[in-house]
């Protein structure tokens, strides 16, 4: 599933390609991709319109602020994405060929004669309306973004210290830390030499600040990337990802340890796959 630095990339390929353009025409391909209890002709009806504004991320959310009369009308609605495993974009006049884009999903064609086009061969993710109110209560449960400079060890520490359950099931609770998941969640705890089995709450100062300092590491490093390309994810126009080259235990069980030469392991931790070396990571 994409994690923040994919998502990020997506919002950093989208923000400056859709700004002021107009949603003229919206197809539905598939009623299952728009959700909140809304069909597909609603959604349609109530983007058609309206104009992009700035592109926003939270946590693995895409968010588009729709205008209504321009950029200098009111943002009505907040239009929600979310791709999870295989939601991707592309912006061009014509549907993209090739096998990246067989699976149709929602079309937004747009002022300047382009589309911009979703495709999901699964059909796990979606889109959905809000309000400014609603999208507000949603995000105020959620954690910190790890990359925001107000996400500082001392805070983190606050977060872990009450909690019984293991550290890594803690990285990847999105009420806790808004963004990271499976595979950065195991490449940090290899980064700070934890174990992901040990209890959130038992790590001492030392172990939190370098998890904190390996959490913002390897997001930076793996947006610098355009993140990780393993299957599914692709960034807008079908562009891979290259931090896959850099996966120090994420998906290498049996591989030899960056770091020590000891061999990586799998273990399954609520229902995931988490790789680490118990040699070094003790």
């Amino acid at each position: 599933m994409p994690e923040l630095p994919e998502v990020e990339t997506m919002r950093r390929d989208l923000a400056p390609l859709l700004r002021g353009r107009r949603i003229a025409r919206v197809r539905v391909h598939h009623e299952d991709l728009i959700l909140g209890g809304m069909t597909g002709r609603a959604f349609g009806r109530a983007v058609r319109g309206r104009t992009f504004g700035g592109t926003d991320r939270r946590a693995k959310y895409l968010l588009f602020p729709l205008h209504a009369d321009g950029l200098d009308g009111p943002v009505e609605r907040l239009m929600r994405v979310q791709v999870r495993m295989t939601g991707r974009f592309a912006l061009a006049s014509e549907r993209p060929r090739g096998d990246e884009f067989r699976h149709p999903g929602v079309d937004f064609s747009l002022d300047d004669g382009r589309t911009l086009f979703y495709d999901d061969v699964r059909r796990l993710g979606g889109f959905d309306l809000l309000t400014r109110a609603a999208w507000r209560a949603r995000a105020a449960a959620l954690g910190p973004e790890p990359l925001a400079r107000t996400f500082t060890a001392a805070g983190f520490a606050r977060i872990l210290a009450p909690l019984r359950a293991p550290i890594k099931n803690a990285l990847l609770d999105q009420r806790r830390l808004a963004g990271v998941g499976n595979i950065y969640a195991s490449e940090a705890l290899h980064r700070a030499r934890i174990d992901p089995r040990r209890a959130a709450g038992s790590l001492d100062v030392a172990e939190t600040r370098r998890l904190h300092r390996a959490v913002r590491t390897v997001l930076r490093e793996a947006l610098a990337d355009a993140g990780t390309t393993l299957r599914d994810y692709r960034a807008v126009n079908g562009l891979s990802g290259s931090f896959q080259t850099r996966l120090r235990v994420y998906q290498r069980e049996g591989s030899r340890c960056t770091r020590c030469a000891g061999s990586i392991e799998r273990i399954v931790q609520a229902g995931r796959s988490s790789f680490f070396c118990p040699a070094c990571q003790r």
